[in-house]
């Protein structure tokens, strides 16, 4: 059949306006600049001479783009003609609606407003008869509306994206806050500027009370809020898992929001949206909600309120959810912070409080004051004293002291290691340096990091091993044995010894440039002999010490033990005083101590009818392997005892190698080193 000349103009306007709409997106308009091109083009090519395109908001037909005269349009003509889904003419009006997308199409999962086109036609167009059928406008209507849902989904794409990047740097924001209130406050100021809304409120769940407490509830001065876990939307929200909008100026049921609340604070409520808050949990329990990375705890409800620009919709939902998440990521994260970092407080304050530097006699006292000062330093420090004086007891005093106090603190007796294994000990070793070396091993300076290292009887230090040592105080790093990477430490470093260093830098045997780097503070602690009255002090206290560890009430000196305790020498100073405690704890059984039960050398040890090994026998335990331990620990601090706290002499005596010496006397659990 020939087609007649009107349908082949027709063809003709379709092709040319399809050239333009490709060109225009091309283009990369906006919603606004595309209509502005493209709908002069479509009434053209359909022998409009007026009209435009009109979209559905908030339930009315509203022009969204319009040409020529702005005659009012018959709204309930397009209301039935997009009903129906057919192009309707009447009274020389003309209603084509627009395909409708369906819903999720986009990444909002939002659908592009219902629209349609509106057209009065010239007189001498016939080509749209008052009819409810006109086919030939189909293909340019289906085209326009491809056309606006691509750009709508581009759109709705950048402003998702522009969306998710304010969230993300939000986000990171709070990871960075250490108080609670300051948190929720700055979670619902981001809530309240990305929704443009005018309130929004964190409430977390209080399963016990059944209750939902706001915090904050933005624009409420005062305690927070608190509402029942049941009512209003937020009580919706926590029993079902899933998002709600209530917006008042729709058909939403009245009844849904608790008015309760709104009286009490003085504010109307015109629109909200709330969605759940949960954290990831392991097991499958109530109130629990099934989500794509498992399943999820619900522990409050995000709300917002009112929206400043028109209703809550889906895209709210979609952006409220995306900050919940993150914001219940970040309370667990600050609880958790807060719950260790009360955990790691109570534990340092609980190892502070065995470093107690114990005594009033004006030496002691001085040692004291001059350790809290240098406490606040990162200078190094060198502590001097007999053996037993307590070296490592004041080293740890001035790390509980310092700004290090929640590091690591590590001990390390240098004279126990041969000099083949200090440099693997002190600064680590990779794995196949050397024939043992079966794996890495972290060196004693990187375990220190942030903390504070002990070298405790440094001035037994090997040759080899002090000219390593003084490179990683002067350089900060350490190089692994079999390794060449450098690697920076932080550590600040406590000396000690009861040697005299300036003896030894004479006799050649200790490096004068160490000594003055390890010298920048001295401290001395006195032997425990020229005390006085601390003897009985620190006597009380390890007896109270080892008698709540093994169960028993505080035994007490009678008058003659505290005279012999303050006239006895105390070679071994205050090991000897801590050691001799001990023993009568385990020994003596009832609650006054006499001189016998003390059993010092040099002081009278008879018993009337007996002598110590006699003494020993009647009170000792019953297990054998309890009585040689105790034996053994009498005798090996009698040795070292007798030779005045010198260890290598002391291990001569007792038949062993120094360094079997010390192992023997940690597997009997003595301390190894200053106290």
């Amino acid at each position: 059949m020939t087609e007649t000349p009107a349908l082949i103009e027709s063809d003709r306007l379709e092709n040319e306006l399809s050239i333009d709409i490709l060109k225009t997106l091309q283009a990369d308009h906006s919603r606004h600049d595309f209509l502005d091109v493209a709908i002069p083009g479509v009434l053209q090519s359909m022998g409009g001479t007026l009209g435009g395109l009109v979209s559905q908001r908030s339930g009315k037909w509203t022009p969204e783009c319009w040409v020529g005269e702005k005659l009012p349009f018959p709204s309930e003509l397009v209301g039935e003609a997009f009903d129906r889904g057919v192009t309707i003419s009447a009274d020389g009006w003309h209603a084509i609606p627009l395909a409708q997308p369906q819903r999720g199409s986009n990444t909002t999962g939002e659908p592009s407003p219902s629209s349609a086109l509106v057209m009065r036609l010239s007189d001498d167009r016939s080509r749209l008869e008052p009819t409810e059928s006109a086919p030939h406008t189909q293909p340019i209507a289906d085209m326009l509306s491809a056309a606006l849902h691509r750009i709508d989904t581009h759109d709705r794409n950048l402003q998702r994206i522009d969306q998710l990047s304010s969230v993300l740097r939000a986000a990171a924001q709070w990871q960075q806050l250490d108080d609670d209130e300051a948190l929720l406050q700055r979670i619902a100021d981001t809530a309240t500027k990305l929704l443009h809304c005018e309130r929004a409120s964190i409430f977390l769940w209080d399963r016990r009370r059944k209750k939902l407490i706001g915090r904050p509830a933005l624009g409420v001065e005062g305690k927070p809020l608190e509402v029942d876990d049941k009512a209003g939307v937020v009580g919706e929200v926590l029993s079902t898992g899933e998002a709600k909008i209530w917006n008042g100026n729709s058909d939403d049921d009245e009844s849904r929001v608790n008015r309760t609340v709104d009286r009490t604070l003085e504010f109307q409520t015109h629109s909200l949206v709330a969605v759940p808050m949960c954290n990831p949990v392991a097991h499958f329990g109530a109130n629990t909600k099934p989500t794509a990375h498992g399943r999820e705890e619900i522990v409050g409800v995000f709300e917002a309120i009112n929206r400043r620009n028109g209703s809550f919709d889906h895209s709210d939902v979609v952006l409220l959810s995306d900050l919940a998440l993150h914001a219940a990521a970040a309370i667990h994260s600050l609880q958790t912070r807060k719950s260790l970092t009360d955990s790691r407080d109570r534990l340092v304050d609980d190892a502070a409080s065995k470093t107690q530097l114990i005594g009033n006699h004006p030496s002691i006292d001085q040692v004291r004051k001059n350790a809290q000062k240098v406490a606040a330093t990162d200078l190094t420090v060198l502590v001097l004293g007999s053996n037993g004086t307590g070296k490592e007891v004041l080293a740890r005093h001035i790390h509980y002291e310092s700004n290090r106090r929640s590091g690591p603190f590590i001990a390390v007796n240098c004279a126990a290691l041969v000099e083949s294994l200090l440099e693997s000990e002190l600064f680590g070793h990779e794995k196949g340096s050397f024939t043992d070396a079966s794996q890495t091993r972290v060196g004693k300076f990187e375990l220190a990091n942030g903390g504070t290292l002990f070298l405790d009887e440094v001035g037994d230090m090997s040759p080899g091993g002090q000219a390593k040592l003084l490179r990683v105080l002067e350089d900060k790093v350490v190089i692994r044995v079999g390794g060449s990477q450098t690697i920076p430490v932080d550590v600040r470093v406590i000396a000690a010894t009861n040697q005299p260093l300036e003896q030894r830098i004479i006799e050649k045997r200790f490096r004068e440039d160490l000594f003055f780097r390890l010298n920048v503070v001295s401290l001395t602690l006195p032997s425990l002999a020229k005390r006085g009255d601390d003897i009985l002090m620190l006597a009380n206290h390890f007896l109270q010490h080892f008698a709540y560890q093994i169960g028993r009430t505080v035994p007490t000196l009678d008058a003659n033990a505290k005279l012999t305790m303050l006239s006895h020498p105390w070679p071994g100073n205050v090991r000897e005083l801590r050691n001799t405690m001990e023993r009568v704890c385990y020994l003596c059984s009832g609650d006054r101590i006499g001189v016998d039960d003390l059993m010092l050398t040099g002081t009278s040890s008879l018993t009337s009818g007996g002598n110590r090994e006699a003494s020993f026998l009647s009170s000792a335990p019953p297990s054998l392997s309890d009585a040689t331990r105790i034996y053994q620990v009498a005798h090996i601090n009698q040795a070292i005892e007798n030779c005045r706290g010198n260890m290598t002499e002391a291990a001569e005596r007792l038949g062993l190698h120094r360094s079997n010496l010390y192992r023997k006397m940690r597997q009997l659990g003595m301390p190894t080193s200053g106290e």
